[in-house]
């Protein structure tokens, strides 16, 4: 087997929530070593999940991905299985120590000197209050590559605000583009979509650094602004303004390019969206030809001959009498069944799954896409797998989730070398443990 593609590279993690450990993982799936720095005193939010030691209520009244613990029950280290963290940090190495302390620092120090990469996505200035400035890291590692990615921007009026996901989604307009035109912004889900385009382009910057490194000796600092890279999420709308100064708004699940019919309609079903096992399929036909083709597969029914429907321009003229016809096709129908008989005809169909039918297509059980990993305290499940299929290198679950403080006696002993005095001392004061301290809630 060939070596890994990033193999022999080591990237300290200092990221939060979602966009910094989501490229990290990336990094650590293609054979990075990739290695977090806990703190025993201090629990980060989101991260290893809400609380360190939530209380059972939360659990209850919590959104799965956030307090779907095993058997809904805290246990004893929920911090190492919390479903948040479990889907990031697979492929990663763990050791604890306080940063806030000059010993800790100085542990620090000594990782970064034999590191390629120091990756961040904290709200500008938590580094800079430990000390960890781009001076301290860059006086340390000359060849280091920096990646820091601020929710807008290391400058700039928003510089100082925090931010999550959906906050970058509100203040880029994202969330006023992607709702229905009948309902309120306010209506819509959370989603993170902007997280993992961060992640993905922080991965790949990395990986273009280190190429550029391998050729001129030069470290840099890359600066990934997420508002600013989450923009790509809606290019249609700004260049629509700045090309016609045409001011877009939400259209629901229409085609952006103005084809119709495109939709989400709902299919033969189980329950409804109480018992959260309704079935839905999408739909777009893109031309004339298409259209016709459709026609033909409901069975050539009245009411799709009426020529006001053959062209683009009536089906956009009197979509919404068109999808509500298609809706009482639909719904009668089984959603496979319906993707099968739509695709044959050269027609894009297929399926809305919520999660639990995902590990039932065929498509992602021949495509591997889910893989085991057995989680300490957690058990055996499956997960959504590694990005990419390598002729060469296989991309695998080389370590399952990584528990907290878990490579303590590598980071120290191997990697730094401490003597038994310096590793004892460090142990006496709170700067290795394998659990939070009593003291964080």
């Amino acid at each position: 087997m060939s070596p890994k593609p990033l193999e022999g590279i080591r990237v300290i993690d200092l990221c939060v929530v979602w966009a910094g450990p989501f490229a990290t993982m990336l990094l650590g799936d293609l054979g990075a070593e990739v290695i977090k720095p806990e703190n025993p005193f201090v629990f980060q939010p989101m991260t290893r999940g809400m609380m360190a030691r939530p209380p059972q209520i939360l659990l209850e009244r919590s959104i799965a991905w956030s307090g779907g613990l095993p058997r809904n029950e805290v246990g004893p280290r929920p911090w190492n299985y919390n479903p948040t963290f479990v889907s990031l940090y697979r492929n990663k190495k763990s050791f604890t120590v306080d940063l806030r302390r000059p010993e800790g620092k100085d542990i620090l120090r000594r990782l970064v000197a034999i590191s390629d990469v120091v990756y961040e996505n904290n709200a500008v200035g938590t580094l800079e209050k430990l000390g960890i400035t781009e001076e301290w890291l860059r006086d340390t590692n000359p060849r280091l590559i920096i990646v820091r990615v601020p929710a807008y921007g290391l400058t700039g009026p928003y510089k100082d605000a925090r931010a999550l996901g959906v906050h970058l989604e509100a203040v880029m307009g994202h969330t006023l583009l992607r709702g229905y035109d009948d309902a309120d912004p306010s209506a819509n889900t959370a989603i993170y979509s902007g997280d993992y385009m961060a992640g993905a382009q922080g991965a790949f910057a990395v990986m273009a650094a280190l190429w550029y490194r391998d050729r001129t000796g030069e470290g840099q600092t890359i600066e990934i602004a997420q508002a600013e890279n989450a923009a790509a999420m809606f290019t249609h709308a700004i260049m629509d303004y700045s090309m016609n100064r045409n001011v877009q708004s939400a259209i629901g699940n229409r085609d952006v390019h103005g084809r119709y019919p495109c939709g989400v309609y709902p299919a033969k079903s189980p329950g409804d969206a109480t018992t959260m096992d309704d079935h839905w399929i999408a739909i777009h036909i893109e031309n004339d030809a298409q259209w016709q083709q459709f026609v033909e597969a409901m069975g050539s029914p009245g009411w799709a001959l009426d020529p006001r429907f053959a062209t683009n321009e009536g089906r956009a003229a009197h979509f919404r009498e068109i999808d509500a016809h298609i809706a009482e096709w639909t719904r009668e129908r089984d959603d496979y069944e319906m993707m099968h008989l739509l695709q044959s005809r050269g027609i894009a169909a297929t399926p809305v799954l919520e999660a639990s039918r995902m590990f039932d297509d065929p498509h992602l059980r021949a495509r591997d896409f889910f893989r085991q990993q057995t989680v300490r305290d957690a058990g055996t499940h499956e997960y959504v797998g590694p990005l990419w299929k390598f002729e060469k290198t296989p991309v695998e679950f080389y370590q399952p989730p990584v528990c907290f403080g878990e490579h303590n006696e590598y980071v120290y002993r191997e990697l730094l070398k401490v003597s038994d005095a310096e590793y004892d001392a460090l142990k006496a004061g709170g700067h290795i443990a394998e659990e939070y301290d009593p003291s964080v809630p």
